[in-house]
């Protein structure tokens, strides 16, 4: 999988600490950090969706300080869902529900240990296009399409 990884300064840290994790993934073929000392979270958002959108990168890590900021910026570009997510629940069904590509992370809200196994079980996860959530998204994509 290539990832895109990106923060502005109040999330650097656990930015770095994910990162780390991601190039030493197997799962992970590529790692592209678009982190800047100067950049925004709006800024490192759109950037990191556009990536994706482009198909330089499958899914993305974002993280300012909680993760909110990200997921908003990140979502308004067409056809990107981000979800921010903390916990077991909302990780998996970022995926498997939401078939999201980009989790963004809060690093006042989550440890870096925490954080870490939650992306680890991240990249085990997919989307199953059949499932009841499937006919959701492409309601959803219908509505941004128009």
């Amino acid at each position: 999988m290539r990832f895109i990884i990106g923060a502005p300064p109040n999330g650097a840290a656990l930015k770095e600490e994910l990162k780390s994790q991601l190039e030493g993934d197997d799962r992970v073929s590529t790692v592209i950090d678009l982190s800047t000392k100067d950049i925004t979270y709006p800024e490192v958002s759109f950037q990191a969706a556009q990536v994706i959108v482009e198909g330089k990168a499958d899914r993305g890590i974002l993280v300012c300080g909680t993760g909110v900021g990200t997921a908003i910026a990140a979502s308004k570009v067409p056809g990107i869902r981000a979800a921010t997510a903390h916990d077991l629940v909302t990780v998996r069904g970022s995926i498997e529900n939401y078939n999201a590509q980009i989790l963004c992370m809060g690093q006042n809200v989550i440890t870096p240990t925490a954080a870490k196994a939650l992306v680890d079980l991240w990249l085990t996860l997919r989307h199953d296009s059949t499932s009841n959530y499937g006919k959701l998204l492409d309601e959803i994509d219908a509505y941004e399409a128009r």
